[in-house]
């Protein structure tokens, strides 16, 4: 664990599965100023712990712990959650995994039968393994958020989309119905619908400064799980879709 300034451990923990520089990070971040554990999940540990640091960094009070998880692997995930659940309540969790797709996008009959497989694997088959591996403490206190990271795939499928497409139509099928079980027994369960390309280091990327302030903001959205956690449940939203100014619906 990387930690800032000594303090007491909190009780509360948000579990963020999928950290990667964009994203992930920024919610990470944001749960971090909120005075959260965090427990950042990803299968490169080297990295993960590059993570920790920048969290530690600009949120000089937080708590980070990195721990390697790979969501295809539920032997994997069974042992990750040993760990994360070893920090405290486990009170928020997001899953914001994905896997990396080629491009030029692959035509069907050149996509393999294994790379199918893990795209539903790491999509949705890991989210159902890491959503048991915290439900039954959400479910004796009758509070928790767990928050999924869908996309624009989650909702239209496109060519050369067919592994993505359909493991983010899974989640959002798995999202739903956790919902309709779970709202009622006080657990938050919301899909966000990420449409559209997220903000990097546009030096990193290739990508204009121009074009890349067109994007989304990795915070701006961080802050959209945030309100989502902390909604008054008399008005929980089940899923919302983001989408930078620009884009034409």
């Amino acid at each position: 664990m990387r930690e800032g300034r000594p303090r007491a451990m909190s009780s509360q923990v948000a579990a963020v599965v999928g950290v990667g520089p964009g994203l992930g990070l920024a919610i990470a971040r944001k749960f971090a100023r909120q005075g959260y554990t965090v427990a950042i999940l990803a299968r490169n540990y080297d990295k993960l712990m590059k993570f920790a640091e920048q969290i530690v960094e600009k949120e000089a009070s937080g708590q980070v712990a990195a721990i390697r998880i790979d969501c295809s692997d539920s032997k994997s995930i069974k042992d990750a959650f040993e760990a994360v659940n070893s920090l405290g309540t486990v009170e928020v969790l997001v899953y914001n995994t994905n896997t990396p797709f080629p491009w030029p996008r692959p035509r069907f009959l050149d996509v393999s039968a294994d790379s199918f497989e893990r795209n539903i694997n790491v999509s949705c088959v890991g989210a159902f393994h890491c959503v048991q591996q915290v439900l039954k403490g959400m479910l004796d206190r009758k509070k928790g958020t767990i928050l999924f990271t869908g996309a624009t795939a989650s909702v239209r499928g496109s060519a050369g989309f067919s592994e993505l497409a359909c493991g983010k139509f899974a989640l959002r099928g798995l999202s739903q119905s956790l919902a309709r079980e779970l709202h009622p027994q006080g657990i938050h369960v919301a899909h966000i619908i990420i449409d559209g390309m997220i903000r990097t280091n546009a030096r990193d990327s290739g990508v204009s400064s121009s074009e890349d302030e067109k994007r989304m903001s990795p915070d701006a959205i961080a802050e959209a799980y945030w309100q989502l956690h902390i909604q008054d449940r008399s008005a929980w939203s089940q899923e919302i879709d983001l989408r930078p100014f620009c884009e034409k619906f």
